[in-house]
C-alpha cells in the first residue's frame, strides 16, 4: 500500500531523498521531516552545500581523485613518493588508504572495474590514462590495490598485462584482506598491514 502524503511537495522531497543509495522511503520521510524541522537558513545552507559540491568539485587531472583544483593535493604534495602508484577502483578507496597513514606514495583511481557482465570494459576506466602515466613519468612501483573479487582479480590482470612492456615492478596488497571483500569497508590496520606486506603480482 503507497503511503499517503498531507502534501505534494512533502511527497517530491520523500522521493527525492529515496533516490539516494541505502535509503528506503521511510527513512526518506523522516529525513524529510528533521528538515521541516529546521530553520529554513539552515534548510537552505544545506541545499546550496550539496549543489555548490555538484557544480563545483573537480576530478584530478592526473590521478582522478575528487578535488577542489585540477591537480588534487595528494599529487600536488612534494613530500609524496611520486615513484609509487597505488591503483584502487573508487574515491572511497584512496580515503580509505590515506586513514591507515601506512601509504606516503600517489594514486591512480580508475573509476570501477571490469566487468563483462555490467557491460564495463577496459576502454570504461581510466587504464589507458595510467599506461601513459607510466611511461611518461619515474614510476619504479605500481601497486594493485582492487578488491579481492573476480572482477578485482581481472582487472588486476590486465593492467598486469599492458604494464609488462614498461618494466615497471607491478605489486599487489597482501591477501589478509578476505576474498570478496571491499576495500572500503576494511579496518584501518588491516588495510595498513596489507599495503606494506605487499607482494609482486604474479601474472
Amino acid at each position: 500500500m503507497n503511503q499517503q502524503y498531507p502534501s505534494q511537495l512533502l511527497e517530491r522531497a520523500v522521493q527525492e531523498f529515496a533516490t539516494l543509495p541505502g535509503i528506503g522511503r521511510k527513512t526518506a520521510l523522516r529525513l524529510v521531516l528533521h528538515m521541516l524541522r529546521q530553520p529554513v537558513d539552515s534548510v537552505e545552507q544545506f541545499a546550496d552545500a550539496i549543489a555548490t559540491m555538484r557544480r563545483e568539485v573537480k576530478f584530478c587531472s592526473v590521478c582522478h581523485n575528487i578535488s577542489d583544483t585540477d591537480i588534487c593535493p595528494i599529487c600536488a604534495d612534494t613530500r609524496r613518493d611520486s615513484s609509487t602508484i597505488c591503483v584502487v577502483e573508487n574515491i572511497q578507496d584512496v580515503m580509505a588508504i590515506e586513514n591507515t597513514q601506512q601509504y606516503h606514495g600517489l594514486y591512480h583511481v580508475l573509476g570501477g572495474l571490469i566487468s563483462p557482465m555490467d557491460g564495463i570494459g577496459p576502454a570504461d576506466l581510466e587504464i589507458d590514462s595510467l599506461v601513459k602515466r607510466v611511461g611518461d613519468g619515474d614510476v619504479k612501483e605500481v601497486i594493485l590495490a582492487l578488491s579481492s573479487t573476480m572482477e578485482g582479480d581481472t582487472t588486476n590482470f590486465y593492467i598486469f598485462r599492458r604494464l609488462t612492456s614498461t618494466g615497471v615492478a607491478v605489486s599487489m596488497i597482501a591477501r589478509g584482506i578476505a576474498v570478496g571483500n571491499e576495500l572500503e569497508y576494511t579496518d584501518e590496520v588491516t588495510l595498513g598491514r596489507s599495503i606494506l606486506n605487499r607482494t609482486p603480482f604474479e601474472g
